[in-house]
């Protein structure tokens, strides 16, 4: 009897664990594969919601934890916790022995999970590389991951051929879209009724959803760079706005502290949760006049949701935009013309039945496991370095 395929996937966020459910159910409830799942990062943080029960409360099986959240958010600390993170790894992937290890994103925990995976001659399946983000660390990150990793899946055929020009065998390289957009039918998303109970206040419109991350090649303090976003939001005194509170970044905890200190000014329309979970997150977005902020999540599942986007800045510089984001620069003027023009009846007529460049809703993420299910995986780990002449003119997929 062929021994099931073992298959690690490694979480380090609430925001990356909705997007990577999904596949995490087709793992887990298809025989022939064995799930294994090792979470870290911020899901391991009171700081954070301790998010890691959201994943127990889905009927999933913690298989490791790996503790590497830094003492601070200083790029230091960060970079000391990525050491951590290595050895926590590397003893996690010795205890487990897993056929092939899941990657998502860009951050500093996936960096080193993909470290200790490549060194151990483990191979690695990276999902979402190949795209930009210019303002942010991520971008390195991303690519470094890219570049140790042996099966790929992006969101967008033109982040296949980014990937591909990186030297990665086109055969191995597979557009099959972003899997958080599955959510949108695979769950049952709460009304707005049901999320005004949980967050304890009418949500009347107009509705403003926001989440702020730290711009970490950026030098501004935390003040300077939410002063604008705040200057804007107080010219829409009649808005109700929901926070989420940033990830662990450096700079995200100073980010955070300015995003309390708001909402205690404004208690009346305002308010900040550490972790919405993926179903309310969605929730709210499809009941959202704008989503404002520079998260992915307005940039890939907001125009799932039917929400206009305002993206600030340029931590998502280089993606891939639906016709519902705009983008604005990161002054008061910039932000609230953005959102004005976002909520006005002419834009949302424009932008109404739009289509959303990360894919349609529904198959991704079993795509996403057939794959690695028949993927043969002995010859991966010595990797050639495909030029671009050598790239087939068909499509791959």
């Amino acid at each position: 009897m062929t021994p099931r395929r073992k298959i690690c996937v490694v979480t380090g966020t609430r925001a990356e664990y909705g997007i990577l459910s999904g596949l995490l159910f087709d793992i887990r409830d298809d025989d022939e594969l064995d799930l294994q799942l090792i979470v870290t990062g911020a899901h391991l943080s009171e700081e954070f919601g301790n998010t890691f029960t959201f994943i127990e409360d889905d009927g999933f099986e913690i298989t490791e934890k790996v503790n590497l959240l830094p003492e601070g958010d200083t790029p230091a600390m960060v970079a000391e916790a990525t050491g951590r993170g290595v050895i926590g790894f590397s003893r996690a992937y010795s205890r487990l022995g897993p056929d092939v290890v899941v990657v998502l994103g860009d951050r500093y925990e996936i960096l080193a999970a993909a470290q200790a995976a490549m060194l151990m001659h483990i191979p690695i399946a990276h999902i979402h590389g190949g795209e930009t983000t210019e303002g942010a660390v991520d971008e390195s990150i991303r690519h470094a991951v890219t570049k140790m990793a042996h099966i790929h899946f992006t969101s967008t055929e033109l982040y296949r051929r980014r990937v591909m020009q990186l030297g990665e065998n086109p055969k191995n390289v597979h557009a099959v879209g972003a899997p958080g957009l599955d959510n949108f039918v695979r769950i049952d998303l709460p009304d707005r009724k049901a999320l005004e109970q949980f967050l304890g206040r009418p949500l009347r419109s107009p509705l403003i959803v926001i989440t702020f991350h730290p711009v970490t090649l950026d030098h501004k303090s935390s003040e300077e760079a939410v002063g604008p976003l705040f200057g804007a939001l107080d010219r829409f005194p009649e808005a109700v706005c929901v926070f989420t509170k940033a990830n662990a970044d450096a700079g995200g905890r100073r980010i955070n502290q300015e995003l309390e200190k708001y909402v205690q000014k404004n208690p009346d329309r305002s308010v900040l949760v550490s972790s919405l979970g993926q179903a309310r997150y969605l929730g709210l977005l499809k009941i959202a006049d704008v989503v404002v902020g520079n998260s992915s999540s307005g940039i890939i599942e907001a125009p799932s949701a039917g929400a206009p986007t305002v993206n600030i800045g340029d931590r998502q510089k280089g993606r891939v935009r639906a016709a519902s984001v705009v983008d604005c620069k990161d002054t008061h003027d910039d932000i609230f013309r953005a959102i004005q023009y976002c909520m006005s009846d002419q834009f949302r007529e424009k932008i109404q039945g739009g289509s959303n460049p990360y894919g349609e809703p529904g198959k991704i993420s079993r795509n996403i496991k057939n794959i690695l299910k028949s993927t043969g995986l002995e010859s991966l780990i010595v990797k050639k370095f495909f030029d671009q002449n050598d790239f087939p003119e068909e499509k791959v997929v």
